[in-house]
């Protein structure tokens, strides 16, 4: 039986033991929670257990918008760390997209250079979706949707040389991790789903890009109507393309200038018109280019299946070929210069000394 003096208020023995209690178990909590803390930030995802909880995603993308399973994976884990990095663990950003013309959340990292905005996602799910779009919707990239889904060389290679990372190695890298985890698997178990057969890129002709230019589509290659006076250095600006690539899909010269609702390609013509084309009878001025840009046929090849020279000259009337050869010797005709020649000038000697 506990003794309690008068000076001291009844049950305060009771609240001295609870109050020790108290503070030994605040110790226990700040001595144990951040060893637990520390212990998850030390716990890192694996790349066998990222690409096993990402691969699903993969494939549902490349089944909607034909971009490789395996190009979708490695890019994931290479740009995210295997999903370990501050803007996967922090903005659900698995893929490095900065921010643009995102109109979402945002968050800043340093990268090429200091501070640099971020897109930020509500879920991974998002970002592998906005991926997808983000290759889609960008004319620089459209390139790579002419390779066949099961190339992941090739689409390594284009990824790099469009612009996607700065890294000489990128391609590499890419490569590498798809190799070394047999990636290109999950590709197969896509196109033997589906049959093998390719996503139509005209499921995007809605897309619309900066300063409200529809995208079209003749022969499946992309194209936008120009403005009266564009230029292609403006038009590369605007439709987020390096400058070089608009002037070679559109077999002219740097300095073209644009009126109002003529053909700007946004990646490269075809070899052939499509199967509802196999000829155009030439009309009157009609030149090579003209009738290149009306079917979406790469000039130089236009110009060998008919034996012609790019800048020849057209007849009203004269029937070209779109598909197919002209039957015989595939040659070029080459149409000599015309030389004028001087014939030799008779020399006449007059003699005013002479007699009449």
């Amino acid at each position: 039986m506990l003794k309690y003096e008068p000076h001291v208020p009844r049950g305060y023995f009771c609240e001295t033991i609870n109050i020790k209690d108290m503070r030994y178990r605040l110790l226990l909590l700040l001595v144990l929670v951040p060893a637990v803390l520390l212990g998850q930030k030390q716990r890192k995802i694996t790349r066998e257990e990222y690409i096993d909880t990402y691969k699903e995603l993969a494939m549902k993308e490349m089944e909607r918008t034909n971009i490789p399973a395996s190009i979708t994976l490695a890019q994931g884990i290479l740009e995210s760390g295997d999903g370990n990095s501050r803007l996967a663990t922090k903005g659900n950003n698995h893929f490095g997209i900065k921010c643009h013309d995102w109109n979402g959340k945002t968050m800043r990292e340093d990268d090429d250079e200091k501070n640099e905005c971020f897109r930020k996602y509500k879920s991974v799910e998002h970002s592998f979706r906005d991926h997808s779009d983000f290759l889609v919707g960008r004319s620089r990239y459209a390139d790579l949707f002419t390779l066949k889904p099961d190339d992941y060389k090739a689409w390594a290679k284009g990824l790099k040389k469009a612009g996607y990372a700065t890294s000489p190695t990128y391609a590499d890298r890419l490569i590498h991790i798809i190799e070394e985890n047999e990636l290109y698997k999950y590709d197969r178990q896509v196109l033997a789903k589906t049959g093998g057969k390719a996503h139509r890129r005209s499921d995007y002709a809605d897309t619309e890009y900066a300063g409200g230019r529809k995208v079209h589509y003749n022969n499946r290659v992309k194209y936008v109507l120009a403005r009266e006076g564009d230029r292609f250095y403006n038009l590369s600006e605007e439709l987020d393309l390096f400058e070089w690539q608009l002037p070679k899909y559109n077999d002219m010269p740097a300095d073209k200038v644009f009126g109002e609702g003529d053909i700007v390609y946004l990646q490269p013509k075809r070899n052939k018109a499509d199967i509802d084309h196999d000829s155009h009878s030439v009309k009157e001025g009609e030149t090579l280019r003209d009738i290149s840009q009306k079917y979406a046929v790469k000039l130089e090849k236009l110009a060998l299946r008919n034996m012609l020279e790019p800048d020849a000259v057209l007849k009203p009337g004269q029937v070209l070929l779109l598909r197919g050869r002209i039957k015989g010797k595939r040659e070029r005709m080459v149409f000599p210069k015309l030389e004028i020649r001087e014939e030799p000038r008779e020399e006449i000697i007059i003699d005013f000394d002479a007699d009449k």
